[in-house]
């Protein structure tokens, strides 16, 4: 799947590298040999993968607010990456309600701030944005959207998402198209609801299921019908690092846009995600409160991604019982194995995860 020296030295900036997603790029970025830099606030959660995993000592942290325009652009400019992943971001809908200005200040402007130091950088470098799979005006269809699907979104931070990728496509078409500086390829990238080992962020579903059950609670559940593109982090970060490998020698694919999901037949509910976890924990309990969903939020989604088939040569591989057994596993451990070494535990995930793709895709 991947050339095992391609990132080998090079430099990779990626923002919000203190979060979850963020975490596990870094340690798989620097599996694979290169020189990490981070760009993000102090971890969003206590516990935390970034503090648990000590990446503080493996990647070159900068404090930095996302929509501080000139500490952003001193930054890309002292690093000159070869590369950017920009995760940065408010990422929770229900916290976009009671917090707008800052979901949209952060998702759009911190969005642009790293487009626009781009922009005045004097060396090559490819950038895979990430937005979400809400970027998309939702019509809870039950066929998977497309890229050249509609934009659009209801919640702040939906709509915040969907106008993140017009600031993408404008800053394209602006200044990084054939017609201009074609020093600098972008993409931006959709991924579904991302779950496994090292997430405690609240109003998430395995989280709580988690944080509930070693202490012998019962989980709230109160969208338990939602069906979401769960899939494990491992399966859209393969897709953002086989995109940014193929914009070397594909430059064409400058400007485009890739969904990164699950197949489409492959949707679970929340409520199928709470069975198959709870195999592994003893006393595990929940109840269903729907009443207390106060927040307006979508309840079918799903992502066509035949275009990363065709183009990248991706697809997910991890089938739903696989992505569910890692993520048990990874939190298993952490609780009930006092010797665990968390770092060692994600890398050795992530080497059983591309082995397994590697020979599926053989």
């Amino acid at each position: 799947m991947f050339n095992s020296d391609f990132f080998l030295n090079k430099k990779v900036l990626i923002t919000g590298n203190t979060g979850f997603k963020g975490s596990w790029l870094s340690i798989w970025l620097n599996l694979l040999g290169a020189k990490v830099y981070g760009l993000a606030l102090d971890p969003p959660t206590n516990p935390s993968l970034y503090e648990e995993a000590n990446l503080n000592e493996l990647i070159e942290s900068n404090n930095i607010e996302i929509k501080d325009s000139e500490k952003v652009f001193k930054l890309i400019n002292k690093i000159e990456p070869d590369y950017i992943f920009h995760l940065a971001a408010q990422p929770l809908v229900k916290l976009s309600y009671s917090k707008p200005i800052e979901t949209w200040m952060t998702n759009v402007m911190g969005t642009v701030n790293i487009l626009d130091s781009l922009r005045f950088l004097k060396k090559d470098c490819i950038a895979i944005i990430i937005t979400s799979d809400k970027c998309y005006e939702n019509q809870e269809w039950e066929w998977g959207y497309r890229e050249n699907d509609i934009l659009g979104g209801s919640d702040p931070y939906s709509a915040s998402k969907a106008s993140a990728e017009l600031a993408f496509n404008s800053y394209y078409k602006s200044f990084f198209s054939k017609n201009y500086d074609n020093s600098i390829k972008i993409c931006s990238v959709r991924a579904g609801n991302v779950i496994g080992g090292g997430d405690w962020a609240d109003n998430r579903i395995v989280p709580d299921c988690i944080k509930s059950w070693i202490k012998n609670e019962a989980v709230n559940i109160k969208s338990p019908k939602s069906t979401r593109p769960f899939q494990h982090v491992l399966e859209p970060l393969s897709g953002y690092i086989t995109l940014a490998e193929k914009l070397n020698f594909k430059k064409e694919l400058s400007g485009e846009s890739f969904n990164f999901g699950p197949p489409s037949n492959f949707n679970y509910k929340v409520i199928d995600i709470v069975n198959e976890l709870s195999k592994r924990w003893d006393n595990s309990t929940w109840v269903i409160n729907e009443k207390q969903n106060r927040y307006s939020e979508s309840k079918l989604l799903k992502l066509n991604c035949d275009k990363a088939l065709s183009l990248l040569n991706w697809e997910p591989n991890l089938d739903f019982k696989t992505t569910i057994t890692m993520t048990n596993d990874w939190y298993h451990s952490f609780y009930n194995d006092k010797s665990v070494n968390v770092l060692e535990k994600c890398r050795q995930q992530i080497k059983d995860f591309m082995l397994f793709k590697n020979s599926v895709n053989k």
